[in-house]
């Protein structure tokens, strides 16, 4: 053990990029993970946590900086202020091989792949239109104990003020909610606000577990998928605005769903991807989509409701599949689980239906490899992965991978 205590400062050499928006450095023996570091740099180091076999710092010198390394454009974006974006401090086409690299990592030490299956699928991270800056379609802001808005610490419940957030969609960066227009907030707990791809713009404001809307639409409307879409302010979307055709497009390239064929859409939210597969399977074909939130269920009955090839099934994913309430022979199932992933009783469950595919849509890597490690043992194999930038800036990347049988 290295004794590092908690503020204490180091001086260290930094080696590979890690899971967190971490690098992976060593003193004496003591692996330490470095947040505002890059590979190669020579940092000196605050020690921020310290825990049994390891300790978190974050590096607030650079004493020998990588090629890769940019000014951050926003200054809360610093040691100590905001934890909401990772990557600053890195050029945005290393971002992108940064989220390349940890997912690889993720594959080979969770999913059971070795380094020629990673070879073979080529992972490249893409970027989405609109660049690293003002994607962000919603923002939760923390409020302080004084009525502030902000945003957190990293791993912290913290409030950071703030005058502006840089990734945050331009008509959101414009509303009169911040410090810095003279906003306060004394009996909120946060504040929600939201842009959509239909030009509707709301601010609520939350108590207690409550909203209450302060302007714009209770209900708005979105465009993906070539339908529009009308849903509470609330409700679960991708944030970036390219991301829901984006995702879109992977899943359909990938599963190639065909006339007269049936699909799962497990884990469906409001039905993004059967209101996608619906066209693709025809008036033969059945796609059954399967969600457990309310408000997604009601979204995707009354967005979805025109396609008379779609079933909704108000449901966990686990029970649906357990219980009977969706069963098989199925073709293609589009698997998009919450962060935790799907787990081994719903990846056996649904393998059981016998389809010819899965498309596997995931936000976290450690939870998709946990998962891959399940399907390869029963006798599938990761055929095509592909990863998408839908959160620039951030240490977040989301994946589309294809599973077929082995």
């Amino acid at each position: 053990m290295s004794g590092l205590e908690e503020a204490e400062r180091v001086e260290l050499t930094v080696a590979a990029v890690a899971p967190g928006g971490h690098c992976v450095a060593r003193v004496d023996g003591q692996v330490v993970f470095v947040r505002h570091a890059l590979p190669g740099e020579r940092v000196l180091a605050e020690v921020t946590e310290v825990h049994r076999g390891f300790v978190r710092a974050d590096a607030v010198t650079v004493l020998e900086a990588a090629p890769d390394r940019v000014d951050p454009p926003c200054p809360y974006a610093r040691p100590g202020r905001c934890g909401g974006c990772d990557l600053q401090h890195v050029a945005p086409d290393a971002q992108l091989r940064w989220k390349a690299a940890v997912v690889r990592e993720q594959l080979v030490r969770l999913g059971g792949l070795d380094e020629a299956d990673c070879d073979a699928l080529d992972l490249r991270v893409a970027a989405l239109p609109g660049g690293p800056l003002g994607w962000r379609s919603r923002v939760r802001y923390a409020v302080d104990a004084a009525g502030r808005a902000g945003l957190l610490k990293h791993r912290s419940h913290e409030v950071v003020p703030v005058d502006r957030c840089l990734i945050a969609h331009p008509a959101i960066q414009q509303l009169p909610v911040l410090t810095s227009s003279g906003a306060s907030w004394p009996d909120a707990e946060a504040v929600e606000t939201v842009a959509t791809t239909g030009g509707d713009v709301a601010v609520t404001a939350v108590a207690a577990g409550a909203g209450r809307r302060v302007s714009g639409p209770d209900r708005v409307r979105e465009r993906a998928a070539g339908r529009d879409w009308v849903l509470p302010a609330s409700s679960f979307w991708q944030v970036h605005p390219a991301a829901a055709d984006t995702l879109v497009d992977a899943v359909l390239e990938l599963a190639d769903p065909r006339p007269g064929e049936r699909a799962w859409d497990l884990y469906g939210g409001a039905g993004l991807f059967a209101a996608a597969l619906a066209p693709r399977v025809g008036e033969t074909g059945r796609v059954t989509l399967v969600e457990a939130a309310g408000d997604g269920v009601a979204a995707a009955r009354e967005n979805l409701r025109d396609l008379t090839a779609v079933e909704v099934v108000a449901a966990r994913v686990e029970i649906a599949l357990a219980r009977r309430r969706v069963t098989g022979p199925v073709d293609v199932v589009v698997l998009d689980p919450p962060r935790t992933g799907a787990g081994a009783r719903v990846v056996r469950d649904m393998l059981a239906a016998r389809p010819r595919a899965v498309t596997y849509v995931a936000c976290d890597p450690a939870a998709f490899a946990r998962d891959l490690r399940v399907f390869t043992e029963l006798g599938w194999r990761l055929a095509a992965l592909r990863g998408y930038d839908l959160f620039p800036m951030t240490r977040h990347v989301e994946l589309v991978g294809l599973l077929v049988p082995a």
